[in-house]
């Protein structure tokens, strides 16, 4: 497969049904902005969304949506936006505006039974994750902030698959109610990206056609 330039996180709106990033917004610590400070890779991609009822997924497609991420890696420190547009003409709005962005930052601790330990900071929540030393299979975790007892989620888990060498992403976000140890399935967005990287063109990759 063709590579091209692009988090990913996990990650990535409340991107998923029924949360608004607006009335939470998470900082970056940083105050300078270089253009090339670091690794960075764009995932570009679809979600397919699935709503939990009756104990079977069935899809609601008026909640698909399209999205980049800018993942910039840091060493041991990823920082990632997520941005996504809501395609379907019939979406309700109930998660949100159609267009949303999100901010992930992700930390890299301790290694701990061949898993690396991660604390996420972001603006759907703060939580944790583990993965692999290559980053390819992920885990992560994170818990919306005061959520009310009448919310059908309170906590998001992201899976996430890095294919690196067919420059794919596979990843699965799930929105969970969890209440006394117990899990209850609400919804669930299936993505898929491609990944691009800094690159070079030997020329203008489209011309105006007559």
């Amino acid at each position: 497969m063709k590579k091209v330039i692009f988090s990913v996180a996990t990650i990535t709106a409340m991107i998923f049904a029924g949360c608004n990033t607006s009335k939470q917004v998470t900082v970056p610590l940083s105050r300078s902005v270089e253009l090339d400070d670091t690794y960075t890779i764009i995932w570009n991609g679809i979600s397919k969304a699935y709503r939990y009822d009756n104990g079977q997924w069935l899809r609601a497609e008026s909640y698909d949506y399209q999205f980049d991420v800018v993942q910039k890696r840091y060493d041991n420190h990823w920082k990632s936006v997520k941005s996504l547009h809501r395609t379907h003409p019939d979406y309700d709005g109930k998660a949100g505006g159609r267009d949303q962005t999100m901010y992930f930052e992700v930390a890299y601790k301790n290694l701990i039974d061949g898993k690396v330990q991660a604390t996420i900071n972001s603006s759907l929540g703060n939580g944790t994750g583990s993965t692999d030393t290559e980053f390819r299979k992920s885990e992560l975790t994170m818990y919306v902030p005061n959520a009310s007892r009448f919310m059908p989620y309170n906590k998001f888990r992201i899976t996430q698959n890095y294919d690196y060498e067919n420059g794919i992403l596979t990843e699965t976000v799930e929105l969970i109610k969890e209440k006394d140890g117990k899990e209850t399935p609400f919804m669930k967005n299936e993505e898929t990206a491609l990944i691009f990287i800094k690159s070079k063109l030997d020329k203008a990759p489209t011309t105006f056609k007559q």
